[in-house]
């Protein structure tokens, strides 16, 4: 087999400009490897036995928060509980990790979103991340639905909405086909009338400015790269067997899925892994 890569692997650099599907490029270390063009073909990829912390460097038996040692996950903003459930954001309190972290990427714009991955779910995302975050989480329609100031009330808001819709992607309902295509917009609008009050709550106590519903922000839909997809879910898990090889049948989300199982490539990230071609 030829090798086309080896190094320290991160979540799957995505794209969509103006390609009909989703263009999709392995990062190992500094280098990049574009994936769309080893579909159809067998691929194998093998984990070298050494996993380094995406921040210090230290080796590491274990990922934590994916890609981390553990002495960088009890200590480093991005580790924290509020990333997983920002309404927990403790910044105002003085006790952030990182105030510095914190004022970059959490006091700063984020979206509200309606996605249609493995169904209707809402999520929030930085609005620098879009629309890199649908891309990820493999959905074929997203619209954006709000417009909020901070991470925190962002998550005010997913937590107001997500008692009418769900919040979770079902990661086996994705790999086995697109999701039917619904009226996202009339989604959108019954949400703001179900959350109405709740919505008119969150202004009074932020400001108009900081919640701003979205009226006339429209759908986008994406395609993305599968020649055919499982009938039978079968994933690789690389700390029980460090190869994953089979003919490459498609990507979608940050999942490979092969005519042998499948693997989700973010949850592997700062493993040393190569990258190899028949």
């Amino acid at each position: 087999m030829i090798e086309l890569g080896r190094g320290a692997v991160n979540k799957m650099l995505v794209r969509q400009g103006d390609a009909p599907f989703v263009q999709y490029a392995f990062r190992l270390g500094d280098s990049e490897i574009a994936v769309n063009p080893l579909i159809g073909k067998p691929l194998r990829l093998e984990f070298l036995g050494a996993i380094h912390c995406s921040h210090c460097g230290r080796k590491t038996k274990s990922s934590y928060s994916q890609g981390y040692c553990y002495p960088c996950m009890t200590k480093l903003a991005q580790c924290d509980v509020c990333i997983m459930s920002p309404e927990k954001c403790h910044y105002h309190e003085g006790t952030c990790r990182d105030p510095a972290w914190g004022e970059q990427f959490c006091m700063t714009d984020h979206i509200v979103y309606l996605a249609n991955s493995s169904g209707i779910k809402v999520g929030i995302t930085r609005a620098s991340q879009l629309p890199t975050r649908w891309l990820d989480q493999g959905a074929s329609q997203a619209l954006p639905i709000l417009r909020v100031a901070t991470r925190q009330q962002s998550g005010f808001v997913e937590d107001l909405l997500r008692s009418q819709v769900a919040d979770r992607t079902n990661w086996r309902a994705l790999l086995k086909g697109d999701a039917p295509p619904v009226d996202l917009k009339a989604i959108r609008n019954e949400l703001f009338e179900q959350c109405g009050e709740g919505l008119v709550a969150l202004q009074e106590q932020f400001g108009l400015h900081a919640i701003q519903l979205l009226h006339d922000a429209e759908p986008l839909e994406f395609r993305y790269p599968v020649e055919a997809y499982p009938t039978k879910i079968v994933s690789f898990n690389l700390d029980k067997n460090p190869v994953a090889e089979g003919t490459l049948l498609g990507i979608k989300g940050q999942y490979l899925i092969f005519d042998t199982g499948v693997i989700n490539i973010r949850k592997y990230t700062a493993y040393q892994l190569a990258v190899l071609q028949s």
